[in-house]
């Protein structure tokens, strides 16, 4: 009987070679480039309103003669977003483990590109009062359940189709899509500070809709998983995923919850605060701070897919471990090298921020995440874990002002580094996914099916 824990159908107990080959299937590739693309899509509406947010919304929603206030209820509806995507991972995850994960990939990217050309069309504060920001706060919880049930179909469609010896790098495909989200986003926001006022910012979210178009007719032609599809045929598809998953695998939730805490809070502090940061001590105009983050974007997309290749090599856990060392080291000298105010060393620091303390966890998380949970409820699982560190990364910007206000700098700093030791701390006690046992079976697999072939 096939071992549904495995990172593959376990190999010489019964994998099936159609449904699941070694090499993968026939469309490996046409389902990671479409995972990534509309990971892209939903990266450039969701993060752009944190761009968005860090750079414009606290003057056009939130007017207050105090800026640390208007800061302050800018990232407290940024953070509301983050808030919600657990709900959106857990409807998103249970209806992939019970319909398929393409309905959820096609759904979630619609309802995304509704809501975010929706924060285009919005009032300011100047025209309707308070409540510019209370339907600035419903869109972003649509946003935010749309973005929480979107990584979990994405990955696993990824993932179940990718070959055995390469689940990393295809998975780091997919997870590449949101550096390259990152990046178009950015450079929208660039292009549309010339326009000045209100449309400096609407501009870029009323783009999306044609990314979304896009989107929608790539996802539309991507195939269902075959894992998923073979446990449809066998009638063994779990009734009720969400109560399976949390009470024989909470263990791997809590831990995949902390290996997330460390990247997307930390990308909280790093990125996201640090774009205001520098507005606020005037060390980079904007122009400045969005280049810097679109040249780290830009490399993120390499970088990410490098990394999870690497762990296809050397493992999961030897690469998360290495990720976030470096990120309970970067904390302090990041400031340093910001406070600076050398425009050299500003992108430095956005450098590697992004692509060695987030790019290369993300770039694990794909494979290693999907790889603890069955097949039953694997979306669940992946994405609940991966959904409820949202919550953290979400307000994290919030507690951070906070921090900032209290000590200076060095209150960001030693919270970025608390981040990357919980991460360091969870990969210590979180089992190897991918390494030479598997491998080495692998190999034996490819043998006997070549020896096999040659019989016939």
């Amino acid at each position: 009987m096939t071992d549904l824990r495995q990172p593959f159908p376990a190999p010489g107990a019964g994998a099936s070679p159609e449904r699941h080959p070694v090499q993968g299937t026939d469309a490996r590739k046409r389902v990671a480039v479409g995972s990534s693309i509309g990971a892209t899509i939903e990266t450039y509406d969701f993060i752009g309103f944190g761009t968005a947010a860090a750079l414009y919304f606290n003057e056009a929603f939130f007017p207050s003669r105090d800026p640390l206030s208007g800061t302050l209820l800018s990232f407290a509806t940024l953070g509301i977003g983050f808030a919600v995507r657990p709900l959106g991972g857990i409807v998103g995850g249970y209806l992939g483990d019970r319909i398929g994960r393409k309905p959820v990939l096609v759904g979630s990217l619609l309802l995304m590109g509704i809501a975010t050309v929706c924060i285009g069309l919005l009032p300011t504060y100047a025209q309707v009062g308070v409540w510019a920001g209370v339907l600035l706060t419903l869109v972003r919880v649509v946003q935010g359940l749309a973005f929480g049930a979107e990584w979990g179909g994405a990955i696993l469609m990824t993932f179940e189709h990718a070959p055995w010896r390469k689940k990393g790098l295809y998975t780091g495909i997919t997870q590449a899509g949101f550096p390259l989200g990152l990046l178009l986003a950015n450079a929208a926001f660039l292009l549309s500070v010339p326009l000045g006022g209100t449309w400096a910012w609407r501009v870029p979210f009323l783009l999306s809709a044609v990314l979304i178009a896009v989107g929608i007719v790539i996802r539309l032609k991507v195939e269902e998983s075959p894992e998923f599809t073979e446990l449809k045929d066998e009638g063994e598809v779990a009734k009720n995923p969400l109560k399976d998953v949390l009470r024989d695998d909470w263990r791997n939730i809590v831990r995949a919850f902390c290996l997330r805490v460390a990247e997307t809070a930390g990308y909280a502090v790093s990125v996201t605060f640090v774009l205001t940061y520098l507005r606020e001590e005037e060390l980079a105009d904007r122009t400045l701070t969005l280049t810097a983050l679109m040249t780290a974007a830009a490399l993120g997309i390499i970088a990410t897919t490098a990394w999870g290749a690497l762990t296809d090599r050397v493992g999961r856990r030897p690469v998360y471990l290495l990720g976030t060392a470096i990120t309970v080291a970067w904390g302090v000298p990041l400031f340093l090298v910001l406070n600076t105010g050398a425009a050299v060393a500003i992108v430095l620091a956005f450098i590697v921020s992004y692509t060695v303390c987030q790019n290369c966890l993300a770039g694990v998380q794909g494979a290693w995440f999907s790889e603890l949970f069955s097949v039953k409820t694997r979306t669940s699982g992946a994405s609940l874990a991966y959904q409820l560190s949202a919550v953290v990364s979400g307000f994290t910007p919030f507690v951070v002002v906070f921090l900032y206000d209290a000590a200076g700098w060095v209150g960001p700093a030693l919270l970025f580094s608390a981040y990357g030791l919980c991460g360091f701390v969870a990969a210590l006690v979180t089992r190897e996914t991918w390494g030479p046992a598997q491998r080495a079976e692998v190999d034996r697999i490819e043998r006997d099916a070549l020896a096999a072939a040659r019989t016939a």
